[in-house]
Formats: C-alpha cells, sequence, structure tokens
C-alpha cells in the first residue's frame, strides 16, 4: 500500500501529476478541490459557502477542509493506496495526518510564482459543461468555445490578478511551514514543475522509486 501526499502551489498540475500516478498504481485520487466542487454542483451546504468563498476571491477555511478530508478517508475504499491532493493546509494538520498514517512520501511540485500567473490567468471554464481549458496547454479548437459542448469559454470567478494575489499570499503563509515540517521528517521529494506533464512525472517516479511513466501512446504501440 502506499500513501502520499502532493503539495504545490495553484497552477503547478497536482492533478495532472495525481491522477496520473492513480491511474498505473491502483491509487485513490481524493482531491480536496473536486470534493468542494462536487458539492458545488449539487447546490450543497457546503457548496454554497465555497461558492460565496470564490466569488470573493478567498480560500475556503481550513477547518472545512479538514472536515471533509477525514470524511473520505474514512471511507476507507483505497485498498492499493491514496494519493491526497489539497491536504494538510496547516501544521496541525500535518502533525495530524503524520500521526494517523504511515506516509511513503510528498511529493513537493515546485512552480515560481511568475510562472503560476502566467498559467492560471490563461485558465477558461465552459459555463455550460464546465470543461476546463487553459489558453498555453490546452486551447480550444475554435477560440471561446468548448470542443464538448459549442458553450462559450469564460474566466473563472476567482482568477483574476487581485485574487491570485491573494491566494499567493495566503499559500505561502500557510503552506511552506508545512512543507518544512515535512522535510525535517525526511519525506520530501521537491520536483520542479515547469516541464512538461510527462517530464514531471518521470521526475517524480524516478525519486520515488516507482514504476517508469509509459504515455498512453507508447503503451498501446508496444
Amino acid at each position: 500500500m502506499r500513501k502520499y501526499v502532493i503539495m504545490g502551489v495553484q497552477g503547478s498540475g497536482k492533478g495532472t501529476q495525481s491522477a496520473l500516478l492513480a491511474a498505473d498504481l491502483d491509487l485513490v485520487h481524493i482531491s480536496v478541490g473536486d470534493i468542494f466542487r462536487w458539492h458545488v454542483k449539487h447546490h450543497t451546504k457546503i457548496g454554497a459557502q465555497v461558492r460565496r468563498l470564490v466569488a470573493a476571491g478567498e480560500l475556503v477555511g481550513d477547518d472545512l477542509v479538514e472536515s471533509v478530508v477525514r470524511d473520505r478517508l474514512q471511507l476507507h475504499d483505497w485498498n492499493y493506496g491514496f494519493i491526497i491532493d489539497g491536504f494538510p493546509r496547516n501544521r496541525r494538520q500535518a502533525e495530524f495526518f503524520l500521526e494517523s498514517y504511515d506516509l511513503d512520501g510528498v511529493i513537493h511540485l515546485d512552480l515560481p510564482d511568475d510562472e503560476v500567473r502566467r498559467r492560471v490567468l490563461a485558465r477558461r471554464l465552459c459555463s455550460r459543461c464546465g470543461m476546463d481549458y487553459n489558453l498555453i496547454a490546452h486551447r480550444p479548437e475554435v477560440e471561446g468555445r468548448c470542443d464538448v459542448c459549442g458553450g462559450d469559454l469564460v474566466t473563472r470567478a476567482d482568477d483574476t490578478p487581485d485574487a491570485l494575489a491573494r491566494r499567493l499570499a495566503d499559500y505561502h503563509s500557510k503552506i511552506d511551514p508545512v512543507i518544512e515540517l515535512f522535510k525535517r521528517k525526511e519525506y520530501v521529494m521537491t520536483i520542479d514543475a515547469r516541464a512538461d506533464k510527462a517530464t514531471v512525472q518521470r521526475a517524480i517516479r524516478t525519486r520515488f522509486n516507482l514504476p517508469p511513466y509509459l504515455p498512453s501512446n507508447a503503451r498501446l504501440s508496444g
């Protein structure tokens, strides 16, 4: 059983890298962001809270994050392990995690703030089906239109320069100390997240002595 935490600033590729690891290693990808998006989509009480915070360009509070993560982990559907993205968010949560779970490692995707701004401010979202796009890495075939449903592509409500600046400041004040705590426990492998997704994935697997990464087209041709 393998248990990993993946950490990195918004736009560093945590979701992409987690999904690649989870698919190959039979891990359950627990994404705090995905959990909250589900609540927003289904108009739950938690979803209403999240919607208000996002509209204000703020992060979801640590107590609420901790609550949904505890509930998710208690499902115990991770027979071969998990990779968790978006938690822990402070030192107390990190200490709880270390006491409760025998971690195999912490993947730290390191991305300079200038690159974060470049990536995040290029994001677009389909107003109809919710498909994600990025004008740098994942452009639609027709400008401004979703490839899946033809809906209008819009900027996310929280993807403004001012909102992003607040999130970056909040991230560094809360998460940098968590990473330092994990480093003292010798759990952390820091990976340069500026490269393309395949290069980053290979670097992760090399550092953690995991099976090599073969992109899907290579697997099919083999």
